[in-house]
């Protein structure tokens, strides 16, 4: 009697079984999948940040180039717009994926970037595409 108990208890408690097993093996699964699938995530959105911020410097760094030594007072507006702009990049934390205001930092570069190319009457237009980035004008 003790032995067909075990085996109806066995069976009774079969399903629940079941479900326990397939719980840990999808959650298992999925934790590992989430990875993945967030680290490729992660990537694209940190390349698409950094070509961003790296045509800014560019920009920047050109346009520093040519209005040095520019010595009008409307180039003096523009230089230390400029040099503002180039502060807040050499600033911005490439290196920490956690920093909390990464968005914040990002809205107020792309901010005075804006400015300055205002001040240089140039309508910019920023693209992030699989054949790469760039400013148009």
């Amino acid at each position: 009697m003790a032995g067909e108990q075990d085996m109806l208890d066995a069976v009774v408690m079969a399903d629940e079984r079941f479900h326990r097993e397939g719980y840990r093996e999808g959650y298992e699964e999925g934790s590992s999948l989430g990875m993945i699938e967030g680290r490729q995530h992660g990537t694209l959105h940190g390349a698409k940040v950094g070509s961003e911020i790296g045509c800014y410097r560019g920009f920047a760094l050109a346009w520093r180039g040519l209005l040095h030594g520019c010595a009008t007072e409307r180039d003096s507006k523009k230089m230390k717009v400029l040099e503002a702009l180039i502060g807040m990049i050499q600033k911005f934390p490439y290196d920490d994926p956690t920093y909390d205001r990464l968005h914040e930092d990002l809205d107020r570069i792309r901010g005075k970037f804006k400015q300055f190319c205002s001040l240089l009457n140039v309508q910019p237009d920023f693209k992030v595409s699989t054949e790469g980035s760039g400013l148009s004008f």
